[in-house]
């Protein structure tokens, strides 16, 4: 059965019909049992609060915030939380099952949740931003923790909320649990390498492609979209590994040198700026177009639904290594399986952030904490090891890389719950 067979165009943009589509699909392919099919297609758990904040103005607004855990069959469940006016039920909801997979696939012993609050934070003070995620946190403080579900930044939060919400939780527990949350400061229990760490798995899976398809590195040229944490960090990575990174695609304009970007001298562009429009050493393009310009490797490193039925005929990248979650759809999916592009599915692609906060919880509970170098060579073992198993999944079902890393996810958590029972 084709994805786009089952999915409308309507639905298209929906993430939960799309990750859905997906799951029936390698479901289907292996053969999963009716009985598991039901237990893995639904969240074990959806949480919605509403709750009041008092605000600098001395009124009181009240908020939406969700927390969806989808499976805990393999160990507590994990995913980021974001705030941003465009938070839905389901957007959480095929996120943290996107992180069920995510874990399953790289192998680390989470199952997959996510959260999120309406809100946004970009017209709100930072002590507006504190009260709100630490009445958050007291909304959830029976579901989260250490052994249940730990949270961690994503879009429009990070080290500093992560921090707010590990005192809050520390707070109603009356000691210090740094272990509730990952991508905290370095110095109250975070991991060095974590905020790189996205942008260094996606490195090393795109050093891992260059050597299965038998491209060279040196002279690869790279398309990058969104030049936020993500994708920021993966430019310069790949740069400093002999990467050409000729443009960078952001949401108010793009950059394009066709000789490759000096991405060193465009960070410090940013941070002055606050954008990377006016970079002198560029040319300024359209960002929309720039996705379809011809490219070794095409890097989607910011938000769901770029690459759709609308412009997926005209990406012209040999290789597609998605950085964002969700960024392509699935009826994009068959067009670029038609067109032989090599995609490197986000539920791999970007599982180095993941991976590291694994790191994270692991040092926090040890109470010992590792060196930079020590997580980086951990995290380069992790993904280069779980790019190796997508593929060879792929070739023994003669399916494509996504469907084989959902085939190897589910599978891996489907054996689990065999093993579990089922508690009655």
């Amino acid at each position: 059965m084709q994805v786009n067979e089952i999915l409308t165009l309507d639905q298209e943009t929906n993430p939960w019909a799309a990750q859905e589509a997906r799951f029936n699909e390698a479901a289907e392919k292996l053969g999963l049992e009716e009985g598991l099919q039901k237990v893995l297609r639904q969240p074990s758990r959806e949480i919605i609060v509403h709750f009041p904040v008092l605000m600098d103005n001395g009124k009181i607004e009240v908020f939406t915030g969700y927390r969806v855990q989808h499976s805990m069959a393999r160990g507590p469940a994990k995913g980021g939380i974001r705030y941003s006016p465009d938070v839905s039920l389901d957007e959480v909801r095929a996120l943290a099952s996107w992180m069920t997979w995510k874990c399953a696939v790289v192998n680390i012993p989470f199952g997959g949740a996510k959260g999120g609050v309406i809100c946004d934070p970009h017209k709100m003070s930072q002590g507006e931003l504190e009260r709100l995620t630490r009445r958050f946190t007291a909304e959830l403080m029976e579901f989260i923790g250490p052994e249940k579900d730990i949270p961690a930044p994503d879009i429009n939060t990070n080290e500093q909320t992560m921090a707010w919400i590990m005192d809050t939780y520390s707070m109603h527990m009356r000691q210090t649990v740094t272990a509730v949350v990952t991508g905290k400061p370095v110095n109250i229990g975070g991991s060095r390498g974590r905020t790189a760490a996205t942008g260094r798995g996606l490195s090393v899976v795109c050093d891992e492609a260059l050597k299965h398809l038998g491209i060279a590195r040196e002279g690869c040229k790279v398309i990058v979209q969104g030049f936020g944490n993500v994708g920021s960090n993966a430019a310069k990575l790949l740069c400093e590994k002999g990467y050409d990174v000729i443009g960078i695609a952001e949401h108010d304009g793009g950059v394009y040198n066709a000789n490759g970007l000096d991405i060193h001298a465009l960070l410090k562009y940013k941070q002055q700026a606050g954008t990377v429009v006016g970079f002198k050493d560029a040319e300024a393009v359209d960002p929309l177009e720039l996705l379809t310009w011809k490219t070794d490797i095409l890097l989607p490193a910011a938000t769901e639904n770029v690459i759709t039925s609308r412009n997926a005929e005209r990406i012209q990248a040999r290789i597609l290594c998605e950085g964002a979650n969700g960024p392509t759809t699935p009826i994009a999916d068959e067009i670029l399986a038609d067109k032989k592009i090599f995609v490197i599915p986000d539920i791999m692609a970007n599982a180095g952030g993941v991976t590291t906060s694994y790191f994270e919880w692991v040092q926090d509970r040890m109470g010992l904490f590792w060196t930079e170098e020590e997580v980086n060579a951990r995290l380069d073992k992790t993904m280069a090891e779980s790019f190796a198993d997508v593929v060879r999944y792929a070739q023994a079902h003669n399916v494509n890389n996504r469907i084989a890393a959902y085939m190897l996810a589910i599978d891996r958590v489907a054996y689990n719950i065999r093993q579990r029972g089922i508690y009655a």
